[in-house]
Order: C-alpha cells, then sequence, then structure tokens
C-alpha cells in the first residue's frame, strides 16, 4: 500500500477502538462515510482473524458493497431487525453528543439504522468536535415532488426561529443533483451556528416534503475520537467534551 492511500491515523484509531467493542454473533449496523470506511474495513479484518459470526446491516448501497466485497454478511434491516450495535461517523458532534450527519447523503438510512440499535457509538476525528452544530451544512432530504415549496417552507420555518437569511443549497453531484439511496434531493442549510438544535429538528420534521434531516439528537451513546498520536479519547453525555483532554496527552492507547 503506498504512503498517500493510507488511512489517516486518528480516523484509524477511532475505528479500531470501535471494533473492539463487537463480539462474537453481534448484529451490526454499519455507517457511511470515509471513517466508517476504514471502521468496516477494520471489522472485516478482525472478523476474518477470529472467525467472528456477524449480521451486517449497511446505512448505503456504498457501505454494502464494501462489506459484501470484504467478506462481511450483509443483510437487509429487516432481515436482521433489531441491532446490537450501530457504528458510524459524524461530520459535527457537541458537547451532548448531539451530532450533524448527512455529508454522505445517506443519514435517512443512518438514523433508521441508529434508532434500531441498543446503542449507536460514533467515530471521528478532533476536528469534528464543535461547541454548537452549524458550521457543517445541515442536510436536509426532500422528496422531488413540490421540491422548491418544500424550499420555500424551510426557509420560512428557519425565519420563525430568527435564522432567516441563511442559504438554503440544492447539494449537487458534479452539475447534476444529488439523488439518494431512496430517490430522494439534498437541500443543505447553511446555518452557521445552531442555537437551538431540538427547536429546528422539531420544525424541520413538521414541514410536508421533508423526508429526514441530519440533526441525530439524543442518539449517540458514546463517542469515540481518534487522535493523531494513535490514541482515542471516549465521551459521552454525562461527561461531556473536555477539550483539553482532546488536546493533550489523556487519550486512551490503542
Amino acid at each position: 500500500m503506498s504512503q498517500s492511500s493510507q488511512p489517516d491515523p486518528a480516523k484509524l484509531a477511532a475505528a479500531r477502538a470501535a471494533v473492539a467493542l463487537v463480539e462474537d454473533g453481534m448484529k451490526l449496523g454499519l455507517g457511511t462515510g470515509s471513517t466508517a470506511s476504514i471502521m468496516v474495513r477494520e471489522l472485516a479484518d478482525r472478523a476474518r482473524a477470529e472467525n467472528l459470526s456477524l449480521r451486517c446491516a449497511a446505512t448505503s448501497k456504498a457501505t454494502a458493497d464494501l462489506a459484501c466485497d470484504l467478506g462481511l454478511k450483509v443483510e437487509t434491516l429487516d432481515e436482521v431487525r433489531w441491532l446490537d450495535l450501530t457504528i458510524d461517523g459524524a461530520d459535527e458532534v457537541d458537547p451532548d453528543l448531539h451530532l450533524i450527519k448527512g455529508g454522505g447523503g445517506a443519514h435517512l438510512r443512518e438514523k433508521i439504522v441508529a434508532a434500531a440499535s441498543d446503542r449507536m457509538v460514533v467515530i471521528a476525528d478532533p476536528g469534528k468536535i464543535v461547541d454548537q452544530l452549524g458550521a457543517f451544512p445541515l442536510p436536509v432530504e426532500v422528496l422531488q415532488f413540490g421540491f422548491e415549496t418544500t424550499r420555500t417552507l424551510i426557509r420560512r420555518a428557519l425565519a420563525a426561529l430568527d435564522m432567516e437569511g441563511h442559504d438554503v443549497m440544492q447539494r449537487l453531484k458534479d452539475s447534476d443533483p444529488w439523488v439518494t439511496d431512496e430517490g430522494n434531493l439534498i437541500l443543505d442549510l447553511h446555518l452557521e451556528v445552531i442555537h437551538d438544535p431540538v427547536a429546528l429538528a422539531h420544525a424541520l420534521a413538521a414541514i410536508p416534503g421533508v423526508v429526514e434531516h441530519g440533526l441525530f439528537l439524543g442518539m449517540c451513546d458514546l463517542a469515540i475520537i481518534g487522535k493523531a498520536d494513535g490514541s482515542v479519547v471516549e465521551l459521552n453525555r454525562e461527561a461531556g467534551i473536555d477539550a483539553d483532554l482532546l488536546a493533550g496527552e489523556g487519550g486512551r492507547e490503542l
């Protein structure tokens, strides 16, 4: 493997720490994104080395294809039904372990899989830790039917929350609309900061045409933050986020 193809050390550390939580016989949810892809590769290596019996449900076609290619047993969520553990990445993590997800366009399936799990573990690098959500554009998956009407209703909802004036941009792939695995479109809300994620989540969920948004509130049980030196910091909602610990030497070595 060339040096340029080596995974990011922080992402690799977080992925390995999460894979260490996996036990034989588990039913797992596999996330989507760059960090989740590293996790899937580490999981496949461990399953092969230890002959683990695992049943996996993927949050996207891309993840399902990768897991199958690596020899993991992938089934539909309806076949697996309830999951012991979901491991996924995040675009932002705040001190309450609220998340923004959906940079990879899979937040609808990611949220369904996370909701069908006993435990959701998020893996990330320190750059994903924020004091308040919102710097990363908030993805909102919407139906193609009535697309512009839905965008107008989202803008009105933002105005009612004193968040007017921010861009509500259609996500493109090259020059074409981004179409999700479910055949929907994505609007990215460039909000800069979200002062009340709960109120925003409720407002978006109430809009006809909105299929799902990328706010994951109260769903993450543990965040494993990998560091460049190969150590990790484990965060939970009760303890909150210690910025000094993330920046300093307090990580657990792998």
